[in-house]
């Protein structure tokens, strides 16, 4: 057979599928690392949007409290604000500042909790103040894959101390903030300062410091 007749030979092709095989994984092993880091960036944007908005809710709402206590549907009395693991919520206030945009019979001061379930951060509102029988709150996941929500609570801002500029001075701080329980009927004024720490599951522990405005 003459040179210009020849083909290609089994072996021939056998080289050339295998280095298109070989090219083929590499590109596709390429292609799944980018799709992988863009989907990882992408949850970690998401993660910290949800991030960022907890944390303008929890300021928003500690910025807007008001000396309002409420009666709760057992009949009790619940301070305006109140916490700690001894308490109903992990942080529970009166906020003023509720919008009635379409001029509902409402007042715009808003009862809100925060506190954890399942490792969801939740914030929970009631429709009214004083609430009569079981009235149910309207429940909003704010974050999730949250390990531990704490709070703690400074009773005056001169007690407020940080250690050589980078720690916090803790010996002041309380774990809870409730009225006397051997008073029935009776309430415990705003702190001066709350503490909120969040420790998540991929992103460790955070803090945020809240002042609360003077009455």
């Amino acid at each position: 057979m003459n040179r210009e007749q020849r083909g290609f030979t089994l072996i021939e092709v056998l080289i050339a599928m295998a280095i298109t095989a070989v090219i083929a994984l590499l590109a596709y092993t390429s292609l799944n690392t980018v799709i992988a880091g863009v989907e990882s960036v992408r949850r970690e944007a998401d993660y910290t949007y949800q991030l960022n908005r907890a944390f303008q809710l929890l300021s928003r709402d500690l910025r807007q409290v008001v000396e309002r206590p409420i009666r709760d549907e057992l009949d009790g009395t619940e301070s305006a604000l109140e916490g700690g693991p001894l308490a109903r919520q992990t942080l529970a206030l009166t906020r003023a500042g509720w919008h009635n945009t379409v001029g509902l019979p409402r007042s715009t001061l808003q009862r809100v909790a925060y506190y954890l379930d399942d490792q969801q951060l939740i914030r929970a509102s009631w429709a009214v103040l004083d609430r009569v029988g079981a009235a149910e709150p309207n429940e909003v996941v704010l974050l999730d894959d949250v390990e531990t929500f704490e709070v703690q609570f400074l009773d005056q801002v001169s007690q407020l101390r940080i250690n050589r500029g980078i720690e916090l001075d803790r010996r002041f701080w309380a774990d809870n903030w409730l009225a006397d329980v051997s008073q029935p009927g009776s309430v415990v004024g705003l702190p001066a300062a709350v503490l909120i720490r969040l420790q998540l599951v991929d992103w460790g522990e955070i803090e945020r410091l809240y002042v609360l405005p003077p009455l």
